[in-house]
């Protein structure tokens, strides 16, 4: 998968996303700021989110229409919040440019066909379904028919949610597609995340898999990385203290870059399988152990338990030579020290 001039998956860099949802908190001037915090943070991209209350929901105020799933929104209505929460359109030009501005790739995940229109005259280049869209087919197939790659999140979905998404984008041609585990909790406990289905992911579904974590802290994307994931996505804010709907669960840039530090350790430390020793591993067997001369040796006098040992540094015999050389007879006068070898004994 391309994004930008980013080429996501096989050996390349996780490809690590900031979200910026509704950390801009209302303000223009705190968005682009945001964006610019990202790039200093070492993300590679900027996600938006491109809704308005009424693409998202309707203004009731019946019961159905109250949030009581048990979050942090809870006894909101859904027009309230995606009122407070919503990224206006008349920004996203500006957004989309600060972004270039950066070097930072942008894009954005779409709730209705109007914001895929959009998004088309900006000239995005990928989308992002969100959890809770996973089941909106009609809008996964006009994104799909965009022909850009696709990063679906799985956080409500079940086996059978998944393989509808997927056969939706590959009924418009589209199989440009990533699937990122993610657990819809706001935060996300831990002991929730799963993240060996980062790995089920890809095979079962013959995707790129990554991670869109909710948790706190860096170590569900360490260990994201280590199970294999290509692209973490993480919610990203300038200070918490703004306020607003995701600020509890947002990284600051500070949290951000410390992340970013331990997502590429991480993926220097997972290396590859390669039984080849480096040259400074290669000098470490040095250290080794191997059969030396413990005990002056004249020639012709027998090689005993006594007399040779095997110890450290390994520029002698292999110990695994011990037990055919005892019995045998020194070739020469050998000195406690001598390494042992091959032409200090008789054949």
């Amino acid at each position: 998968m391309k994004i930008g001039s980013h080429i996501i998956g096989g050996d390349h860099p996780v490809f690590i996303i900031a979200e910026l949802s509704a950390n801009h908190n209302g303000s223009l001037d705190i968005a682009i700021e945001t964006i610019k915090a990202a790039k200093r943070a070492g993300a590679d991209c900027i996600k938006l989110q491109t809704y308005t209350a009424d693409t998202m929901t309707i203004d009731s105020k019946k019961d159905d229409f109250r949030l009581k799933q048990g979050t942090i929104w809870d006894d909101k209505y859904f027009h309230e919040l995606y009122l407070e929460a919503y990224t206006p359109w008349e920004w996203h030009k500006q957004l989309f440019e600060a972004a270039a501005a950066e070097g930072l790739v942008c894009f954005s995940s779409p709730f209705d066909l109007s914001s895929v229109d959009l998004l088309e005259e900006l000239n995005t280049p990928a989308y992002k379904i969100a959890s809770f869209e996973i089941t909106d087919i009609p809008l996964i197939e006009y994104v799909a028919s965009k022909g850009k790659p696709i990063i679906i999140s799985t956080g409500i979905a079940e086996i059978a949610d998944i393989e509808l998404a997927l056969i939706a984008c590959k009924k418009m041609g589209n199989d440009n597609i990533a699937l990122l585990k993610c657990t819809s909790s706001y935060p996300a406990p831990i002991e929730e995340a799963n993240l060996v289905m980062i790995k089920d992911l890809a095979e079962r579904f013959g995707t790129i898999s990554g991670l869109s974590d909710h948790t706190m802290g860096s170590t569900a994307p360490i260990v994201a990385t280590v199970m294999g994931a290509k692209i973490i996505e993480k919610h990203f804010i300038l200070d918490r203290s703004i306020g607003g709907p995701d600020a509890s669960f947002s990284m600051n840039e500070q949290e951000f870059s410390e992340m970013v530090k331990s997502v590429r350790e991480a993926e220097k430390a997972v290396g590859g399988v390669n039984y080849a020793l480096t040259e400074k591993q290669k000098s470490g067997r040095e250290f080794c152990r191997s059969l030396y001369v413990v005990n002056d040796i004249k020639a012709g006098e027998e090689i005993t338990k006594e007399n040779i040992r095997s110890i450290r540094p390994g520029y002698g015999m292999h110990p695994k030579h011990y037990k055919d050389v005892l019995g045998k007879k020194a070739s020469k006068d050998l000195e406690k020290g001598d390494r042992l070898s091959d032409e200090s004994i008789s054949c």
